[in-house]
């Protein structure tokens, strides 16, 4: 389907005038502070083509509405497996970790990555792109973009808060990437990224941001619900959630045609969202360490979306919702190995968590648990759990070295911006 453009709106002002995605993407968060909206839904029929690469073309055009060579750039972002695997009858598992950092983020980062470097083709000046991150996100930006003309990266990441493969990861050289260690939390790197873009003084370095609150990234998420629906139809599809981004792909994917029979946020001790589905107030909490840290997100950017998206009521009525201890999540990594043989990382672990709930209220499968990363980025947990440390894959084992002189700085704008000062990154 390549019918007439969606149009983008803020989520605080849908009445004022659309604009295209490319500027959407390029402006990353609304002049009001809100999240960019679809002011349609587009209604994607696949075709008979079996393979991801074909779908995930099928699933992003629609949603973008730009020229030919969007095709070419989801080709070449989206060159590796997606393979769905079935530890145990009627439980399926969306191994999204195939990509070059071994997480989902992949999908997004680098098809964003090759957007926006087609955007800024004729602009006069760069664009530097501002990410928050809880561990995954970070790396899968700075891969996507490292080297690419015009764009720099700016990564915020909660210091000490980070599995150690993790860290390894975004401390890696990279050409035109800075990675900051920020002393506080995800939420006050989150907070920092979006205050950057209400304070003047970054104008000049051309910002956007690469987080899920950017259509450039959630877009490109769509495409592997879409095909995860193609191939198991009708399951109730299970996504660890945390800043809300993949499960409004979901949404996004479900209302545009792909056949789901359910929805559920799978959420760790972070349980703000789910306890609004249940009836509680918006999510807004400090957030908590957890084993699955890549969900550790007190205030989800992506509930403002989701909500304006959806409405309150069809949000509870349309998504169940799951919070999973630690405990819990050991205990599923070690039940999900030693009675399939199957290893799975903590944030699959929820997923997994939450469908063993769900047989035991008696919903009927199939389930198809999204999964979000490698087992190897966090071989403490994993071995705690089963005895089995994961063996290194490639992209971990051949990281660039480390940046020796990382900065780190406070949870505040002023020293954000008193960093770039320093580095002069850009401008």
């Amino acid at each position: 389907m390549r019918g007439l453009p969606i149009g983008w709106v803020s989520s605080r002002s849908p009445l004022e005038p659309p604009i295209g995605f490319r500027e959407a993407m390029l402006r990353g968060l609304a002049g009001d502070g809100g999240l960019y909206v679809p002011t349609g839904i587009p209604v994607i029929v696949h075709g008979d083509r079996s393979e991801f690469q074909d779908h995930a073309v099928e699933s992003i055009v629609p949603w973008i509405g730009m020229d030919h060579d969007t095709e070419d750039a989801v080709r070449s972002a989206l060159d590796f497996p997606v393979p769905i695997v079935e530890p145990r009858p009627g439980v399926f598992v969306l191994e999204l970790f195939h990509g070059p950092t071994l997480s989902f983020k992949d999908f997004g980062a680098r098809t964003m990555a090759r957007l926006m470097v087609r955007a800024v083709e004729d602009a006069p000046a760069g664009r530097t792109v501002f990410v928050a991150t809880s561990g995954d996100t970070g790396s899968a930006v700075a891969d996507g973009f490292s080297g690419m003309p015009g764009v720099h990266v700016v990564l915020l990441y909660p210091q000490g808060q980070v599995s150690p493969v993790q860290e390894r990861q975004l401390a890696a050289r990279r050409p035109g990437t800075l990675s900051i260690r920020v002393r506080g939390s995800f939420d006050d790197c989150q907070r920092m990224v979006k205050a950057a873009f209400a304070d003047g003084r970054f104008e000049r370095f051309g910002p956007t941001s690469a987080n899920s609150i950017n259509v450039g990234r959630l877009v490109p998420q769509t495409s592997y619900h879409a095909w995860a629906a193609h191939v198991v139809p009708e399951a109730v599809f299970v996504v660890p959630s945390g800043n809300l981004g993949n499960l409004t792909a979901a949404c996004m994917a479900r209302a545009s045609g792909a056949r789901m029979r359910g929805l559920v946020a799978a959420h760790n001790a972070n349980r703000g969202f789910p306890d609004f589905l249940a009836g509680g107030p918006r999510p807004e909490m400090e957030s908590l360490r957890t084993l699955s840290n890549a969900m550790d997100v007190g205030v989800p950017s992506n509930f403002e979306r989701l909500e304006a998206l959806l409405g309150t009521e069809t949000l509870r009525s349309s998504i169940r919702g799951f919070s999973v201890s630690d405990a819990a999540t050991i205990e599923s990594i070690r039940r999900t190995y030693e009675e399939t043989g199957y290893v799975c990382d903590p944030h699959t672990a929820v997923g997994l968590e939450a469908v063993r709930r769900l047989e035991t209220e008696g919903t009927a499968g199939p389930f198809l648990v999204v999964s979000t990363a490698h087992p190897a980025k966090f071989p403490d947990t994993v071995e705690q759990a089963t005895g089995l440390r994961p063996v290194e894959p490639a992209p971990l084992a051949t990281l660039p070295e480390p940046d020796a002189d990382l900065p780190s700085c406070r949870a505040t704008t002023d020293a954000l911006f008193e960093v770039l000062e320093e580095r002069r990154l850009s401008g």
